[in-house]
């Protein structure tokens, strides 16, 4: 029989615009990793030694995020040194994929304690940056795709045009999402998890614009239109704007997951149990689709409907992302991204993942509802999906 998975903990960092001069942007993402992980055991009063690993997501490995950043900030945190760390890519699900295998490795019987975590300063490392101006790709993929692949900008429009989004349709999503974060923030419900940032004195998000409307974002130019792209897209009329897009974001996240026997050993309160996971691969063209498949993979490991959940959290990589997930599921627009969405709170790539699930957590405990849902789409054409169960 497994062990059952539970999550005691989760935190996050406020988030901080991915650009210099941004809040977070003066933080070494060691730092900013290492300041979450102390956090989480300092405030849960666990020897850190007892943790038996600590998986890290983080999407742009190179310069200050290389050499495997998870294991730099278990040093930097001040664990002993046999706790290990390591950093995994499944691109913008980096931290949900490392969430699952913590997970699992509880279930399996491997693990009693590990930490799921991730970070990522787009600030100090920017977006693309690990490719160091090389082809990714290599001659099979593209014999295989030989009108070539897309930035995940032209994806969101193309998804978009093929269910019919119009320009109104993603602004007025945008303005949701910071309309919900806003009332979030400012009614108290991020406090239970946004921790400080030594060094920065906000704990706002600094993603978050109140008042944003439609009106006001329908004046912003498209962001990913070329004109090598126009000519090969030529149904496009190019809707995907920097205000229905996530934003660059830097930030850190981490959620302490472990048996319920060693909860219970601990003197530990679960907040929440796993109850089921899904990965699944897409169309690479429209590689953000993936969330569609993965939503109803997940529901039917766990046994569950829509009926039966009560928040769900798909990552707003692009407002047409949601949209389309929604068009497709058929699920209760109120109960998605209740607290706001990545274009308000912001996608900081390797940290989104566990930033989702801590959202989550909170959510589900602010409303008592029972079941939750997160998705994540992810470059290259994939997506993640974890079903939890409030406590």
């Amino acid at each position: 029989m497994s062990a059952e998975a539970v999550i005691v903990d989760v935190i996050r960092t406020p988030v901080g615009r991915g650009k210099p001069g941004g809040m977070l942007s003066g933080v070494h993402p060691v730092d900013l990793l290492a300041g979450v992980l102390d956090t989480l055991v300092n405030r849960n009063d666990l020897d850190p030694g007892l943790v038996d690993d600590v998986i890290g997501g983080c999407v742009s490995q190179v310069a200050e995020q290389s050499y495997n950043i998870t294991r730099n900030a278990v040093l930097a945190a001040g664990f002993p040194e046999h706790v290990p760390g390591t950093t995994i890519d499944r691109q913008c699900g980096s931290s949900q994929q490392a969430a699952t295998f913590a997970a699992q490795a509880v279930m399996a019987g491997q693990a009693d304690i590990v930490i799921a975590c991730g970070v990522e300063s787009m600030s100090r490392v920017p977006l693309g940056s690990s490719a160091a101006g090389a082809d990714p790709y290599g001659s099979r993929i593209a014999a295989r795709y030989p009108d070539g692949l897309v930035n995940q900008g032209v994806s969101a429009e193309l998804i978009a045009a093929k269910w019919g989004f119009s320009r109104a349709d993603l602004d007025e999503y945008a303005a949701r999402s910071h309309a919900l974060a806003a009332a979030a923030g400012e009614s108290g419900a991020f406090a239970t998890e946004v921790v400080p940032v030594p060094g920065v004195a906000s704990l706002a998000d600094e993603t978050v614009r109140p008042g944003t409307t439609a009106d006001g974002l329908a004046g912003l130019n498209p962001a990913f239109r070329s004109d090598a792209s126009a000519e090969r897209f030529a149904e496009l009329d190019w809707r995907i704007t920097p205000g229905n897009s996530s934003p660059l974001t830097d930030g850190a996240s981490a959620a302490l997951i472990m048996s319920a026997d060693a909860a219970e050993k601990l003197g530990l309160t679960p907040r929440a149990r796993f109850r089921s996971f899904a990965v699944v691969g897409s169309d690479p063209l429209y590689m953000l689709t993936g969330v569609i498949p993965a939503t109803e993979r997940v529901l039917e490991r766990a046994a569950l409907t829509h009926d039966d959940i009560d928040a769900y959290e798909v990552n707003e990589a692009f407002a047409s992302v949601p949209l389309a997930w929604l068009a497709e599921t058929g699920a209760d627009a109120a109960k998605l991204n209740p607290r706001g969405g990545a274009i308000a709170l912001g996608h900081a790539l390797g940290s989104s993942g566990t930033r989702l699930l801590t959202t989550l957590v909170n959510q589900l405990e602010a409303t008592g509802g029972r079941y939750g849902l997160q998705t994540m789409c992810e470059g290259g054409g994939m997506a993640n999906a974890t079903i939890i169960e409030r406590l």
